[in-house]
């Protein structure tokens, strides 16, 4: 039998996706903007690289999500006190409540993709997906670095 796992992973993924775009609509947060804000929540003072490093994602798409949410006043970037090209990101008070909710939608699927595994299939479940997060990410780190997979 041969094994997709990726063709699962996606489409949870991508479930979840959607259903995020949707309900955060109203807040004008989508295309994952939500992820950003969440992430500098969770770091304080993060730098925009780190957080893309954090996400898996590129220096450019980045600096457009964070762009659009410090737009929209959820987030605030201040200089670094040694030098000031480096520019940390920080959460206001309208992104704390905003992200607050965010996470309470993020708990409420976490409680909704997990229903009817017990506690060990639980922990098993988060064990295996973070080797294959490991896996994953040190693949895109070659890729991004211009490493050639070869099939």
């Amino acid at each position: 039998m041969e094994e997709d796992i990726l063709r699962q992973i996606g489409t949870i993924a991508r479930a979840l996706d959607s259903i995020a775009n949707v309900e955060f609509k109203e807040i004008e947060l989508n295309r994952g903007q939500y992820l950003y804000l969440t992430r500098i929540k969770e770091n304080p003072g993060i730098i925009s690289n780190h957080l893309a490093e954090i996400l898996s994602v590129d220096r450019t798409t980045t600096a457009r999500a964070i762009q659009k949410i410090e737009k929209d006043s959820l987030i605030e970037k201040k200089n670094d006190q040694e030098n000031k090209k480096i520019k940390h990101l920080f959460v206001t008070d309208k992104g704390e409540k905003l992200a607050q909710r965010i996470e309470q939608e993020n708990a409420y699927s976490n409680e909704l993709a997990l229903a009817g595994l017990d506690p060990a299939q639980r922990e098993e479940l988060t064990d295996l997906l973070k080797t294959v997060e490991k896996n994953v990410t040190a693949n895109w780190h070659f890729v991004k670095n211009g490493g050639k997979r070869k099939y």
